[in-house]
């Protein structure tokens, strides 16, 4: 397969479509190679317009769910972001790509150990890796700019509201299926700003704190 084509594909016809315009995440999203982060034996679906599923028996959000959340958060390199969900390490890549620092927190040893392969691989040096449940654990100690929720959640934990720094920002999916809504928190002036992204549904981060009934887990 011609992952080169599929990946360019993959940016023409399903992420710039989709309102994804800034020039530096377009950029990053053609240059990642996606089907080292997917299963092997769904190397040839690593650019198509779906959610894949991961050994742990989550899921990755579709290319272009993640594309519009990291554009929201406006992120450059003097920035350090906090990612809740490792996952497939996917978008931790495109993460360390647009700014200076990464901390990802995952609840699953294994599988943040399997991304950690791949992007050590990649040559990232950029990221910090941290086991727990980051969705009822106040995990983030390192000051931060932006924090990147990478799977949906039924509902928000308000510490997590609560450590939204002065000008920083968080993307979260937030709801239950069949409706779930793409939102923007900022916090300017000590007020937060909520923004509505787009109507979604998406692949849920699993937490011990969060009842959540959709059927997938992240």
């Amino acid at each position: 397969m011609d992952f080169n084509t599929a990946r360019y594909n993959m940016v023409e016809q399903q992420i710039r479509p989709w309102d994804v315009l800034d020039f530096d995440l377009l950029d990053v999203l053609s240059d990642i190679p996606r089907e080292r982060f997917v299963l092997p034996q769904h190397q040839q679906l690593a650019y198509s317009d779906q959610s894949l599923p991961l050994a742990n028996g989550g899921s990755m959000l579709e290319p272009k769910v993640m594309a519009r959340l990291i554009q929201a958060l406006k992120l450059n390199l003097a920035d350090t972001v906090v990612e809740i969900g490792t996952g497939s390490g996917y978008a931790t890549a495109v993460l360390a790509r647009l700014a200076n620092q990464v901390l990802t927190i995952d609840i699953d040893a294994a599988q943040q150990q399997t991304a950690k392969t791949v992007l050590s691989e990649l040559g990232y040096t950029n990221i910090q890796y941290k086991v727990g449940d980051g969705l009822s654990e106040k995990l983030i100690q390192t000051p931060f700019s932006a924090i990147y929720v990478g799977g949906g959640i039924s509902q928000l934990p308000t510490f997590l509201l609560d450590q939204i720094p002065e000008h920083g920002r968080m993307v979260a999916i937030i709801g239950d299926a069949p409706l779930m809504k793409a939102v923007l928190f900022e916090r300017q002036n000590n007020q937060i700003q909520e923004t509505v992204l787009f109507e979604t549904l998406a692949p849920t981060l699993h937490s011990l704190a969060i009842n959540q009934p959709s059927q997938f887990k992240f």
